[in-house]
């Protein structure tokens, strides 16, 4: 089993490229099988956690390929003492609608009590897991690649924390679904950190959690945790989610299919604006739309020819969230080669051509399209009226210098 033991930057340096040949897939992908973190930890019957009382945060998404639930698993299996569990937004099970949690309860398929960590950090965090009674802390929550998808900064919130309780802390890893292969989008700026964004990565940062936790490790926290990684093996960084051979679980109730999630680090954007992003219908983030806007936005994007992207006319009537009830026209996201695809730079071009051809466009009264790109770079280039390649030249300089720091952290080929 690939498991590591990292705590400084120095270890984790001096590790990488071993790491990165040990968990390398065969160069045959008929003789390659995906094995998740969960996979290989349970392979060798919970060996990292025997002795342990074990907590896990998770929720919906942490499960075994043949769709169980990794708690009931563990549960079920004398060979782990899982003794807690750690709900992140929308909670453990996935009952809650964006912004809510589940609360603490004891779940009614084990018993075992369930506690909140949505929007808490650092101390209270940490007596929660000293109040649970746990040794080791785990984490398995199926990531989708965005800085503003919470889960990875509950996964930093519960590092910190973790370390101000003293306890251990285990990573088991997933894939990125939509692919590792690079970084884009702006880079966060500290002034701007939020729950959608703690520290300075990418918008999109093509890294798995596995990944993201080294690189919290040995680039933010302020004191690192004991930290160990169960890699995955047989994954490639080229890869879309489709290609695992797993499930897909919804991460959170608006992120419904694997589509979404390769469109959601550009056009979660809107959420910074008056338009919706498609909460609502069927295709949250690649519906987009308000009242007034007709078939000039999906002309307007079009000119622009986008690499692997076609945009439709569109309208529809959300059941919820912005405009619900009322039928609104915009565009739907085609994408048609997802290996041409910038979500990012898309989501900027919509953006662009959206304020041009709509008169009624605005920013959110509260500026949270600076919480989202992570500084005031996106949105005042575009009310001076750059054009989307002037505004993705402004972060060039600060994506290249994160590019170059992640590097030292990543993991697979």
């Amino acid at each position: 089993m690939p498991l590591m033991r990292l705590s400084r930057r120095a270890l984790l340096a001096a590790t990488t490229a071993a790491t990165a040949l040990s968990s390398a897939p065969p160069a045959s992908a008929a003789a390659r099988r995906l094995r998740t973190g969960f996979e290989n930890l349970a392979s060798t019957g919970y060996a990292d956690l025997r002795g342990e009382r074990v907590g896990i945060v998770t929720n919906p998404t942490g499960i075994t390929r043949d769709a169980r639930h990794i708690v009931d698993v563990m549960h079920a299996d004398e060979r782990v003492n899982l003794i807690a569990v750690f709900g992140p937004e929308h909670g453990f099970r996935g009952t809650a609608q964006a912004g809510g949690s589940e609360g603490r309860y004891n779940d009614p398929a084990t018993g075992l009590p369930v506690y909140d960590t949505y929007l808490k950090s650092g101390r209270p965090l940490a007596d929660i897991f000293t109040a649970s009674g746990v040794d080791t802390v785990v984490f398995d929550i199926q990531d989708v690649g965005a800085r503003f998808y919470t889960y990875i900064w509950t996964l930093y919130d519960c590092m910190e924390a973790a370390q101000l309780a003293g306890k251990r802390f285990v990573v088991l890893d997933r894939p990125n679904p939509v692919t590792g292969r690079a970084a884009q989008g702006p880079v966060l700026h500290k002034e701007f950190a939020t729950f959608v964004g703690r520290q300075p990565i990418s918008q999109a940062h093509g890294m798995t959690v596995a990944e993201l936790a080294r690189l919290f490790n040995g680039e933010f926290l302020t004191a690192p945790v004991a930290l160990e990684t169960v890699l995955m093996t047989g994954w490639k960084r080229s890869e879309f989610h489709d290609t695992s051979g797993l499930p897909w679980v919804p991460p959170s109730p608006n992120m419904p299919t694997p589509d979404t999630a390769l469109v959601y680090s550009g056009t979660c954007l809107f959420e910074g604006t008056n338009l919706s992003e498609g909460r609502g219908t069927t295709r949250p983030f690649e519906l987009l739309g308000a009242e007034g806007v007709d078939g000039r936005w999906a002309a307007a994007a079009g000119e622009l020819a986008l690499p692997g992207v076609h945009f439709r006319e569109a309208y529809f009537a959300p059941t919820f969230s912005k405009f619900q009830g009322r039928t609104i026209g915009g565009v739907q996201i085609h994408v048609h080669d997802r290996a041409a695809y910038d979500p990012v730079r898309t989501g900027i071009a919509l953006l662009v051509t959206a304020k041009r051809v709509w008169s009624g466009f605005a920013w959110r009264s509260d500026n949270w399209i600076d919480k989202l790109t992570g500084s005031t770079q996106v949105r005042t280039a575009i009310d001076a009226g750059a054009c989307p390649d002037e505004v993705v030249a402004g972060w060039q300089e600060e994506l290249a210098a994160f590019r170059a720091t992640r590097r030292e952290y990543l993991l697979y080929r």
